[in-house]
């Protein structure tokens, strides 16, 4: 199943790739980095994760993806939203979808160790390349590596 969610992922960043293409330049964005801070509960039915990864791919689709660097860095709460997208398969395939568009997804080690979480069991396609030591200490790093701060 995740194979399949993944293929139609791939597909589906294919035809956006494709029905973009230009779109940064035709809008005058030019290239972006930027950071988007997720340390909340995605309430009911992970509606406030459903909106923040909806952003995302607005901003992707309003810039083009090949002139986005973006990393999501979550922490606390927020990683909810890959605990939450291990049961809920449109949500997979969301996450598989902008991870597909070079969004990396970036988990507090604090919060794992906290809160004693197996990553590898608990939360949605994380790799240990996708663990920062402090959430809050990597969303400073990369401000001050030029990456504009959103909190959706």
């Amino acid at each position: 199943m995740t194979h399949f969610i993944r293929l139609i992922a791939i597909l589906g960043l294919a035809l956006t790739a494709f029905a973009m293409t230009g779109a940064a330049q035709a809008e005058g964005y030019g290239k972006q980095k930027v950071v988007y801070h997720i340390n909340y509960d995605g309430g009911e039915g992970n509606k406030a994760y459903k909106g923040a990864m909806r952003n995302i791919q607005n901003h992707i689709n309003a810039v083009g993806a090949e002139n986005m660097e973006i990393k999501v860095v979550m922490h606390g709460n927020g990683l909810g939203l890959l605990a939450a997208a291990k049961g809920d398969d449109t949500m997979k395939t969301t996450v598989a979808s902008l991870k597909g568009q070079n969004v990396a997804f970036h988990v507090c080690n604090n919060t794992l160790k906290g809160r004693n979480i197996d990553y590898s069991n608990d939360l949605y396609d994380v790799w240990e390349d996708d663990i920062v030591p402090s959430g809050v200490a990597e969303l400073s790093k990369l401000q001050q590596q030029g990456f504009t701060y959103i909190k959706p």
